[in-house]
């Protein structure tokens, strides 16, 4: 009968001491990856229709309306690079800019 108490014992610390060790959070590490692309955005008259309606070509491909980029609402995010910008409505160009972005450069362009 002794030696079942003994055992008992052992057996309550053993376990005690795995509660109090899985307790325990081992130090981690957090890496992550920024997004460092190029953005671009447009100011413009928001009352004047004409912007409503017109359409971002970038580098020859339609990417969205004027609208959807709004400064200060939402950006495009372009490569890194040497890009030709144009604002298009209804087959007329109202914007035709080339124009760099380089990396983490957060580009306005004002519209009017």
């Amino acid at each position: 009968m002794k030696s079942y108490k003994f055992n008992f014992k052992v057996v309550a610390a053993t376990v005690a001491c795995a509660l109090a060790a899985g307790c325990v959070q081992m130090p981690t590490e957090k890496q992550s990856v920024s997004d460092m692309r190029p953005q671009i955005s447009f100011k413009s008259n928001a009352s004047d229709p004409k912007w409503a309606s017109a359409r971002v070509v970038l580098d020859n491909i339609d990417v969205g309306a004027v609208q959807d980029f709004m400064d200060g609402i939402a950006t495009l995010k372009v490569l890194p690079g040497t890009h030709q910008l144009r604002i298009v409505q209804g087959g007329q160009v109202l914007h035709d800019e080339r124009f760099y972005a380089g990396d983490g450069v957060n580009k306005s362009f004002i519209l009017k």
